[in-house]
């Protein structure tokens, strides 16, 4: 339609409009002027950030890790992703995933051949049914995909939930990959982290980044933090796939991760305004949704029963040239929900609502 000439407002993607701290950049900037940058980097990155990255997680979460051994950076989380299931799945091996989640969970473990099971959401608060799940034969499982704060919903990790999870985990003998991208974007409390948890180590991996926590989606840096005999088998993977990461962005990496409070504050204020027209632009679509959603996207059920999200998504990019995300992309649960990104400018999103209230 952008080529017919059409101007559409994309509200799909979460990818950051905002820049990164101007220390980072200026991180970068200096890093680059060094000649002895350019070359390969170690597979486990600088050291600096390896310590970056461990003081973060005890200031953010307050969670100990060993910078030498239980910290493993990553070109973006997603990377993390793929290296995980290369290293810990085989063919028909089954991963966990659930049935409402971000799709590249089920896409490399189909790359790998290995046996995909969803486990079930409640939709009161999106949390894994527990009482459902300790009553499935999981011996086959090596994998558990888990994601807190929720993508697409925005639900809240729930501690006694991941407890129950962490213990069925050890019961059966598979490994917990918690997601955790969004933790510091318009959280409601303490930013949360599964290490926190009794016994997580033992049986959970975080994948971490500074995508949409930091602006710099675009960058790819992420990060494992988890036990080190995981971390040493995924390395063996990885150290086949790359040849470590740009000194320069590891360096502005560092600064990144010391941004302060107030840097963080400001960017979850600016999202809250972005948030609250998302709201209005809901309302106007007859929309029902919770105000207790994290993370960068507003998650809304569709008013009418009998709608299906393409549909009803479909209707508004032609009458309105908005788009919005159909929420069964993300699963089968999902075909009467949408979901919008926060990631315009709020006269874009203005505008976004502007439109849809006049074609109401």
């Amino acid at each position: 339609m952008r080529d017919q000439g059409f101007d559409i407002i994309n509200m799909g993607i979460g990818s950051p409009d905002l820049p990164p701290a101007d220390a980072t950049i200026e991180a970068l900037h200096s890093s680059a002027q060094q000649p002895q940058h350019h070359g390969y980097q170690s597979y486990q990155g600088i050291p600096e950030l390896r310590r970056a990255i461990g003081a973060f997680y005890q200031q953010t979460y307050g969670v100990e890790l060993s910078s030498d051994k239980e910290v493993l950076p990553l070109m973006g989380s997603k990377e993390g992703i793929t290296h995980t299931s290369l290293t810990f799945l085989n063919q028909g091996d089954e991963v966990l995933v659930p049935e409402l989640g971000y799709p590249a969970y089920t896409a490399v473990s189909r790359m790998l051949e290995a046996s995909v099971r969803t486990y079930p959401l409640q939709t009161t608060d999106w949390q894994p049914d527990l009482e459902v799940m300790r009553q499935q034969d999981y011996s086959r499982v090596k994998l558990m995909w888990v994601n807190y704060p929720h993508m697409p919903t925005g639900a809240p990790a729930d501690p006694h939930v991941l407890l129950g999870l962490i213990k069925l985990a050890r019961e059966r003998e598979f490994l917990i990959c918690f997601d955790n991208p969004y933790s510091l974007v318009l959280n409601r409390s303490r930013p949360f982290s599964i290490l926190t948890l009794p016994g997580a180590k033992a049986v959970c991996l975080e994948f971490n980044s500074l995508s949409k926590s930091h602006n710099m989606a675009g960058w790819r840096v992420g990060w494992i933090a988890g036990a080190q005999e995981y971390l040493q088998e995924i390395i063996k993977i990885k150290s086949n796939v790359d040849s470590g990461m740009f000194r320069g962005i590891q360096d502005a990496a560092v600064r990144a991760l010391q941004a302060s409070p107030e840097w963080h504050q400001t960017r979850n204020q600016e999202y809250t305004r972005r948030r609250d027209i998302v709201f209005s632009l809901m309302d106007q679509l007859g929309c029902a949704y919770s105000k207790e959603q994290e993370g960068l996207f507003v998650w809304a059920k569709l008013p009418n029963t009998e709608l299906s999200a393409e549909n009803f998504v479909d209707s508004i990019l032609h009458k309105c040239h908005v788009f919005l995300t159909p929420g069964f992309i993300f699963g089968a649960k999902g075909k009467r929900y949408i979901r919008a990104s926060l990631c315009n400018s709020r006269s874009t999103l203005e505008d976004a609502l502007s439109r849809i209230s006049h074609a109401q």
